[in-house]
């Protein structure tokens, strides 16, 4: 559907393009592991934005992750001086793509597979902000479609690629190392990801402590994490986590890993709750056990790709599917403490039997 003929030759030097976000760079693992089984000895790399470079540079279907310096050019640009952005474009052109693969979709994206020079651009039929006029190779799918299945076939579209749906994501080495000395047990921890950039799809934070709070007081080490900027959001747990004299410790860990840390010890945990943001798709990359909580979203489409049971999400007929708007976060409301309780403890007696 709306799909160009594309000549049936090997290639031997591919681009993936998908910068940005962190949990859409995690959900895009499929896509290079499909190319690579199709590719085994071509050269394929990622263009992604260099705070997300963690999530995939240790993966072996990668041949190198390739730092897009999204504030750098930013911040010349608006000086009016294009140097960052030349440099990079020339570097990508210098490659000598045979084929890009713009798994974003958005004009940025579209111009920068344009740039490449490649002979091959493929992308979505319906990308927005006039994308698919950049592509060779337009691919075309249900609206209802998960965004995985989305950039899967598009990598489809390529001579002899297949499907692969595989998440597994990889932590460095230094960072596995990190974890392991750890003062609590990371194997029995259960991390807590309460942030959002969306007020709509926050799950409140005092509902968190008090799971915190419970999980905590039967032995099991809470870690909690986020991202700088997000301290007020964790407020609660914070403040938990500071006075906390109970069983098994509260640690604040917010603002305070890096990404590869970060990987490391939701790799490492007994149990990942979180709402809808990039450590709910890391947790499913380790396939680690999850409770994936959400509100003003499409689960179908964004959820934990294949993992429908581990969400909580309660809709209604009446519901907006709108999650940048904050009127909306009674959705996440109606999910109480006790289901996540109940659920929490579930997962962790399959665990800790």
């Amino acid at each position: 559907m709306g799909q160009t003929t594309v000549a049936q030759a090997p290639f031997r030097s591919i681009l993936i393009i998908r910068p940005s976000a962190m949990g859409d760079v995690a959900r895009t693992v499929p896509a290079l592991v499909s190319l690579r089984a199709a590719y085994p000895a071509a050269r394929i790399d990622w263009l992604v934005d260099a705070g997300c470079v963690p999530i995939i540079e240790h993966h072996p279907a990668l041949s190198a992750a390739i730092p897009f310096p999204k504030a750098r050019i930013k911040a010349a640009l608006t000086r009016a001086r294009t140097g960052p952005l030349r440099e990079l474009l020339h570097a990508l052109r210098a490659a000598e793509y045979d084929a890009v693969f713009d798994l974003q979709g958005l004009a940025r994206s579209a111009a920068i597979a344009c740039a490449t020079g490649a002979p091959h651009r493929f992308g979505r039929s319906d990308a927005r902000e006039l994308a698919p006029l950049a592509y060779t190779t337009r691919v075309g799918g249900g609206p209802s479609q998960h965004t995985v299945d989305q950039m899967l076939e598009i990598v489809c579209a390529a001579p002899g690629v297949s499907p692969v749906h595989d998440l597994r994501l990889y932590t460095s080495p230094a960072a596995r190392e990190w974890a392991a000395s750890l003062a609590f047990d990371a194997s029995r921890t259960v991390v807590f990801a309460p942030t959002s950039r969306w007020p709509a799809k926050q799950w409140p934070a005092d509902r968190f402590a008090e799971v915190a709070r419970t999980l905590a007081s039967q032995g099991h080490p809470v870690a909690v994490i986020g991202a700088p900027g997000e301290e007020a959001q964790c407020a609660p747990l914070r403040e938990l986590a500071a006075s906390w004299q109970g069983l098994a410790p509260i640690i604040d860990m917010v603002a305070a890993l890096p990404v590869d840390r970060v990987m490391a010890l939701i790799e490492q945990s007994a149990l990942i709750i979180a709402n809808d943001s990039a450590p709910l798709h890391i947790a499913v990359g380790f396939g680690r056990p999850l409770i994936a909580l959400f509100g003003p979203t499409r689960v179908e489409r964004v959820g934990p790709y294949r993992r429908d049971a581990d969400v909580l999400h309660h809709t209604r007929p009446e519901d907006t599917f709108n999650h940048k708007n904050a009127q909306n976060s009674g959705m996440m409301r109606r999910i109480s403490v006790d289901e996540v309780l109940a659920a929490a403890r579930s997962r962790l007696m399959h665990a800790h039997p």
